[in-house]
């Protein structure tokens, strides 16, 4: 007797409900473990937002291309692991860039500039003093 195993197709996979809570759930904790596997990675991509969309669809709002490009690395990871979690293997995701999101580091030296384009006398004060902000 010869069995014949047909791969399972997309309609043969379980699509379970989840809610917004379990999506967030376990992303905080994928964070928490990426943090202490890799701090670069978490860095990049701590401050995404996912938010459920539709029924399958999560939308990923992410600052910058650069992000984007860190959070590739990891996508699988949590994803296999979310929709093996939730038992819904048919979801689908969404990218949305918000430039709005981005982080700044202000340093003392941007702050001075700031103000200095607001009272051109620091500027020359900072010329003649030699002004360290480090």
């Amino acid at each position: 007797m010869i069995e014949v195993k047909t791969a399972s197709t997309e309609k043969d996979l379980p699509s379970h409900h989840f809610s917004e809570t379990d999506l967030q759930s376990e992303w905080q904790k994928f964070l928490v473990d990426l943090k202490k596997s890799d701090v670069i990675v978490y860095n990049a991509i701590s401050s995404f937002k996912l938010m459920k969309k539709d029924e399958n669809i999560v939308e990923i709002t992410y600052p910058s291309e650069s992000a984007k490009v860190e959070f590739e690395k990891v996508r699988s990871e949590f994803f296999n692991h979310f929709m093996h979690k939730v038992n819904n293997y048919k979801i689908s995701i969404e990218f949305k860039l918000d430039l709005s999101m981005k982080k700044e580091i202000i340093t003392k030296r941007k702050i001075f500039d700031k103000f200095a384009e607001i009272n051109p006398v620091l500027k020359e004060l900072d010329d003649l003093f030699k002004l360290d902000f480090n």
